[in-house]
Order: structure tokens, then C-alpha cells, then sequence
């Protein structure tokens, strides 16, 4: 039963403090799950991060299931779930009161303004630290990357098509020869 308590309470933290939505928890999920708890690995969780990113849907959420399931079966994925979701939707529903009250402070305005680029170090944080791990030894993922990055940012094709556009590739240029 600790285990699950464990789950809870590493997603409820990732959870509240992922300011910004899902993405910004990336590298939370991933201090609690590689670092704290060691449940997965560098290389684990970099393969998890890039499933969870293939399927629709909050990557937090699905992140968190994930970790739960592998640490405690169906019974980790729902407690995962209820400490990455429970917390943060409580905290909604208290802070959009108080955003409401002292919408037009500018104390408000500085804090939000501080606190997104923080979130964008963290993600390119969790970027470079999946990069470590990750098979850019030969020129095809590189290549991969260096094509998504111009379907991304230079024709404007939306991410899931870029997504699914890459696991074609991966089905024909990286798969593994069968023993």
C-alpha cells in the first residue's frame, strides 16, 4: 500500500506545482519518477514520454497512469491519476476565485510574468535530458528531428501530424531486423 500512497503523492506534487498545464509537469513527473523514487530509468522514461506523446489526450495524465501501472498494476494508474488530477482540480476551482478577486492587480501580472520562463527552462531542461539518452549517433534521427523541426515551425503542420509523420519514418527506417 505504500507504494500507492508513494504514486499519489509524487504525482500530486508534480501535479500542483506544473505550472502552465501538462508540459510544464514533464520535468516534475520525471524528478519524482527517475530521481526520487528511481521507479524508472533515464532511458525508461524518455521511451514513456515519447508513447505518451504518440496518443491523444493531457501527456501529464498519461504519464502518470503509465508510472502508476508499471509500479503498482491498475490500482498505481488509478491513484496516479487521482494525484496528478484531484489536487490540481481543487486548486483550480480556490485559485480561479481569487483570479477573479485581484484580476487587474499588477503583484499578479509580475507573478505570472516570472513564472513563464521558468517553465520554459524546464521544458528545455527535460529536452536536453531525453537527448542524453537518446540514439542521435547515426544521421537518420537527426534527420527526423531536423524535418519535424521545419514541418513544425516553417509550414505550420499541426503536431500530430508531425508525430504520426515520424513513426511512419520510424516503421520503415528504424526497426529492428528480427532474431
Amino acid at each position: 500500500m505504500s507504494a500507492i500512497w508513494y504514486l499519489f503523492l509524487a504525482m500530486a506534487r508534480a501535479g500542483l506545482l506544473g505550472y502552465g498545464g501538462g508540459p510544464s509537469a514533464i520535468p516534475l513527473i520525471r524528478t519524482e519518477v527517475v530521481e526520487r523514487y528511481h521507479w524508472l530509468s533515464d532511458q525508461e522514461f524518455a521511451d514513456a514520454l515519447a508513447i505518451a506523446n504518440t496518443l491523444p489526450g493531457p501527456i501529464a495524465t498519461k504519464l502518470s497512469a503509465f508510472v502508476g501501472y508499471k509500479v503498482a498494476g491498475i490500482l498505481g494508474a488509478t491513484f496516479a491519476l487521482i494525484g496528478m488530477v484531484a489536487p490540481t482540480a481543487i486548486a483550480v476551482i480556490v485559485l480561479l476565485k481569487l483570479l477573479m478577486t485581484f484580476k487587474d492587480s499588477p503583484y499578479l501580472k509580475g507573478l505570472i510574468s516570472a513564472v513563464r520562463p521558468v517553465v520554459v527552462v524546464l521544458l528545455l531542461q527535460t529536452a536536453w535530458q531525453a537527448s542524453q539518452n537518446s540514439t542521435f549517433g547515426d544521421w537518420k534521427p537527426i534527420a527526423v528531428g531536423v524535418a519535424a523541426a521545419l514541418a513544425l515551425f516553417w509550414l505550420k503542420i499541426d503536431a500530430p501530424y508531425v508525430i504520426l509523420g515520424a513513426m511512419v519514418l520510424g516503421l520503415i527506417f528504424f526497426r529492428t531486423p528480427s532474431v
